[in-house]
């Protein structure tokens, strides 16, 4: 049987009110029902019906993450069902809050058509306060992601099918902001499939310095320090 105590930990670790935590730990009790996907180069079709969101524990460290750094304009590539875009969306509109007329957005990419629609769904219960600072983008962000972004971007999540990890690093590096977190679930799950992306970020000239935490499956945090003149 599931250990649901974790989810009450991570609702603990977040600043958020009683219909926005509900709407939380129904979601993560619903993901720890499934199967566990984790992305290879492989077949997406068993994971047309699946979450395939964050841990609640991954959840809680990005959220601080992002409320430590004061991040923004947050890239979420792969958004499911919505469950980890609700905790991008929370910690971005409390630092957009804490500045008069700043702004802030969450752009989440979404390929399938029925997974976007949950997602939303799941959005509108959680309410105005998330809702509001989501921009979805469906279809292939290959193509959605490249127009439109941020000036400046603060954070990126990847949390997709693994062939796509490096491509939308790629889409998005050129808008990464001088300390911009990238962050990687199950890099270590997967790391077959992440094999390009970690020769990628592991290259000195793209810029980036990493570490994978020893969460399951492996979470890799890579901060982008800028990529080095020729």
């Amino acid at each position: 049987m599931p250990d649901f105590s974790v989810i009450e930990e991570t609702l603990a670790s977040v600043e958020a009110g009683p219909q926005i935590k509900q709407v939380l730990r129904n979601l993560h009790k619903q993901a720890f029902s499934e199967t566990q996907f984790i992305s290879t180069s492989g077949t997406t079709a068993d994971a047309l019906d699946k979450f395939v969101a964050l841990d609640p524990d991954k959840c809680a460290l990005v959220y601080l993450l992002l409320r430590s750094t004061g991040a923004r304009f947050v890239v979420e590539a792969g958004t499911s069902f919505g469950l980890s875009t609700i905790y991008l969306a929370l910690a971005v509109g409390q630092n957009a809050s804490l500045t008069p007329s700043s702004s802030g957005k969450v752009i989440a990419t979404e390929n399938q058509p029925t997974k976007a629609a949950r997602a939303r769904e799941h959005w509108k219960a959680a309410g105005n306060e998330i809702e509001k600072w989501i921009e979805l983008r469906e279809g292939d962000l290959r193509e959605t992601l490249k127009t439109g972004l941020p000036e400046q971007v603060d954070f990126l999540l990847l949390d997709i099918w693994t062939p796509l990890s490096l491509p939308t690093l790629i889409l998005v590096q050129p808008y990464l902001k001088v300390g911009a977190i990238v962050a990687v679930d199950n890099f270590t799950a997967a790391s077959k499939g992440y094999k390009d992306l970690g020769a990628y970020l592991e290259d000195p000239a793209n810029g980036f310095k990493t570490t994978t935490a020893p969460y399951d499956g492996g979470l890799l945090i890579a901060v982008y320090l800028g990529k080095r003149s020729s």
